[in-house]
Parts: C-alpha cells; structure tokens; sequence
C-alpha cells in the first residue's frame, strides 16, 4: 500500500503543477469540478490500462511516454501564453475548455500508463490501485487548483502569464523526469 500511494504522489505531482496554471486563469467551480473529475479519471484510469496491457506494451511505450507528455504540455502552456498576449489590455483569458482539459489530463497521466505496467508486475489490486491513484490525483489537482487562485488573485494581470509559464515548466519537468 505504501509503494502504491508514493507512485501515485510521484505521478500526481504534474497534476499539482497543472492545476496550480489553470487555477491562476480564474478558475470557476464548474472548472475545477471538470479539472478533477478529468484528472481524476486519467490519473486512474492509465494505471488501469497499464496494469491491463502487460510488460510488453511497456517496452515499447515507456521510452516516449515522458517526452510525449511534455511535448504536449509544452504546446497547452505555449497556447496559453499566445492567449494571454492576444488578450492583453482586453477581457480576461477565459478558463479552459473541456477538450483543452481532456488534452492536459492526457498529456498528465502517460506517465502513469508506464506505472500501471510495473505494478501489474507487483500484483497490486486492481481496484486498490485505482482508487488510490484517484483520490491522489483528485486531492492534488484541487489543492493546485486553489493554490493557482490565491496566487492569481494577488498577481491579477500576469496571472495569464504565470499560468502559461507554469504549464510550460510542469511539461518540461515530465519531458526530462
């Protein structure tokens, strides 16, 4: 049980940082109910598949799933940035869309495919691992996302900014981590 819960810290902490860049953007209750069910389902449901796929998959995919997810996180916050300077001196950057959300939470959870593949060699619960991962990766998600919005409530303008640059970053770190 220990073992599975620091996997599933170790992994939730994109979600942390991400959350962290969306909740700067003003995040409204409609959002971060979205925001944690999103990731909540990816964080939960990769292990599944993971654990489900078996140690081959795993060669194949674990190599890319950290650049993959980077790239794509990389993208999400460069869009972000592109958003804020569009918007500059206009109405504020609005919050992420369902799509953009769904893209983030995938992008967050490849590495947790890879996590799944080792523990189904552990021979950990299934239903274990996936309300463990879930609770993790809700908890951390909504904690970021109030972080996010205390911080972008004493920032107000560079908030957008911030935010970008934070998604950007949480994309690097999973890239190189």
């Amino acid at each position: 049980m220990l073992a599975l819960t620091l996997a599933a810290l170790a992994v939730g902490f994109g979600n942390f940082g991400a959350s962290i860049g969306i909740g700067m953007s003003g995040a409204t209750v409609a959002t971060r109910v979205r925001v944690g069910i999103i990731f909540g389902v990816f964080e939960a449901g990769m292990p599944l598949v993971g654990l489900l796929a078996g140690q081959g998959v795993a060669k194949a995919v674990g190599g890319i799933s950290g650049y993959a997810g980077g790239a794509l996180l990389i993208a999400i916050g460069a869009w972000q940035l592109i958003q804020a300077f569009r918007a500059s001196n206009q109405a504020p950057v609005p919050p992420p869309k369902t799509g953009r959300l769904l893209l983030t939470g995938f992008a967050l959870s490849l590495d947790n495919l890879v996590v799944g593949f080792s523990l189904g060699a552990q021979h950990i619960s299934l239903v274990q691992a996936v309300l463990v991962f879930a609770v993790v990766s809700v908890s951390l998600s909504v904690i970021g996302l109030e972080f996010g919005r205390r911080i972008g409530a004493v920032l107000e303008s560079g908030a957008d900014y911030l935010a970008g640059i934070a998604l950007v970053a949480v994309g690097l770190l999973v890239a190189v981590g």
